[in-house]
């Protein structure tokens, strides 16, 4: 690996915390100053003054930049002149749903299925997205926006969602919206409401999934391919009574997006299940900015940049808003991969890898990961049978007997 775990731990003795706006000088001729994105709690685009044998660039990286009017975090705020802005696309090509409903949305769904006895499953991002949740949640507790049971339980089952939250109970002043910092000021927690349970062990997640108790969970993670919410989605996704809620961005092949796509039966922790529950998407919660706050974004900083490189989005999305920002009179570039150019001429050294090339090697790399995926089922089917095997212990003799001769046989039939 390029790192390991013990590099992170040195690395981490060398944070520094810097306030936004502050100017800092890395090393002679060279200083950075960090600004809102608006995307997390603390995430900044970097704003670089660079100066070399008495020329200066200034050079701005957007980092992921967040959607605008969001609970909790400030709209990304503006940055100062650049000659060059490297900037993400993730939606460079779509509008988000409009957010002034969202909580109306939300209740509505809550409430229709705790009302007919289900379960309301949320992945989600353990940083920035769960937060948000709970702070929409109780805003629509206080409102009583939910009828069928009005202080309906909420469950966050994962332990790195619960140490993030922790962090929004120390000083907000900077990072947190004002509508937020009212909320502290009148002596309450923003994300904390009556009947919110915190699942710290793994004994609690399994309860969750044999309680009949009609309840919300929040787990990650945030795309279904990890964590513990593929437990929970193996015991929900086959009752219709139950809903399954998207909260943030899908990536292509991911179990998140494979059941927003429609797909009927999903794979879950070796099994195949049967989709049968309702399937609700909140595009408008996404936490990066759509197109409009893209350009939003970027035309703010005055006067026009020389270059934009435009990165960080599928092909499309980059390509869409590039030409977007072209028919704008700006000088936008999707650059390949490994790219170069130099920064005081604004000339292109070398045009990197082609698209082509890449996808192609991505498609090599997919048919790899695909076959890793296949031997990880199989090696939790692996483990399903070991359970099966302990949960036998105690049983007759001739039951085991055969039982063995089964297992036996199955090893002899694919022993290599």
């Amino acid at each position: 690996p390029l790192y390991t775990e013990a590099d992170a731990e040195v690395a981490l003795q060398h944070l520094e915390p810097v306030a936004y706006g502050q100017i800092i000088e890395v090393f002679p001729e060279v200083t950075v100053t960090f600004h809102d994105a608006g995307h997390l709690l603390g995430s900044a685009a970097i704003h670089f003054t660079l100066t070399e044998e008495g020329e200066t660039r200034r050079i701005v990286f957007s980092g992921d930049l967040g959607s605008p009017h969001r609970p909790i975090i400030r709209d990304p705020q503006p940055v100062p002149a650049a000659d060059y802005v490297v900037t993400e696309s993730t939606y460079g090509d779509r509008l988000h749903e409009t957010v002034d409903d969202t909580n109306s949305k939300m209740a509505d769904i809550i409430d229709r299925t705790l009302g007919r006895g289900g379960n309301v499953i949320i992945p989600s991002f353990a940083v920035g997205r769960t937060q948000e949740l709970l702070y929409r949640i109780r805003e629509i507790k206080e409102k009583g926006m939910v009828k069928s049971v009005p202080d309906f339980p909420v469950w966050v089952d994962s332990p790195l969602s619960l140490e993030a939250t922790q962090i929004y109970s120390g000083d907000l002043t900077g990072y947190a919206d004002e509508e937020t910092i009212e909320v502290l000021k009148d002596g309450f927690h923003p994300l904390i409401f009556s009947n919110l349970n915190l699942s710290r062990e793994a004994s609690q997640s399994k309860f969750l999934n044999t309680d009949p108790v009609p309840k919300v969970i929040i787990s990650s993670s945030g795309m279904c391919e990890a964590g513990r919410i593929r437990h929970h989605l193996k015991y929900n996704l086959w009752r219709k009574e139950s809903t399954i809620m998207f909260v943030g961005f899908q990536a292509e092949g991911s179990v998140g997006r494979m059941l927003l796509d429609g797909k009927d039966k999903i794979n879950m922790l070796g099994e195949p299940v049967v989709v049968n529950a309702e399937i609700a998407n909140f595009r408008a919660m996404s936490g990066h900015a759509d197109q409009n706050g893209l350009l939003k974004w970027v035309t703010a900083i005055t006067p026009r940049p020389s270059k934009i490189f435009v990165v960080h989005g599928e092909d499309s999305a980059c390509m869409v808003y590039a030409d977007l920002l072209k028919n704008r009179g700006y000088n936008p570039v999707c650059p390949d991969l490994t790219a170069s150019y130099d920064l005081i001429t604004g000339q292109c050294l070398d045009a990197g890898i082609p698209r082509e090339e890449v996808l192609e090697q991505r498609g090599i790399a997919k048919k790899a990961q695909k076959t890793a995926s296949v031997f990880q089922k199989l090696l939790e089917a692996g483990n399903r049978l070991l359970e099966v095997i302990r949960q036998n212990e105690g049983g007759s003799n001739k039951d085991l007997t055969k039982f063995t001769e089964e297992v036996n046989a199955l090893a002899d039939k694919w022993k290599r």
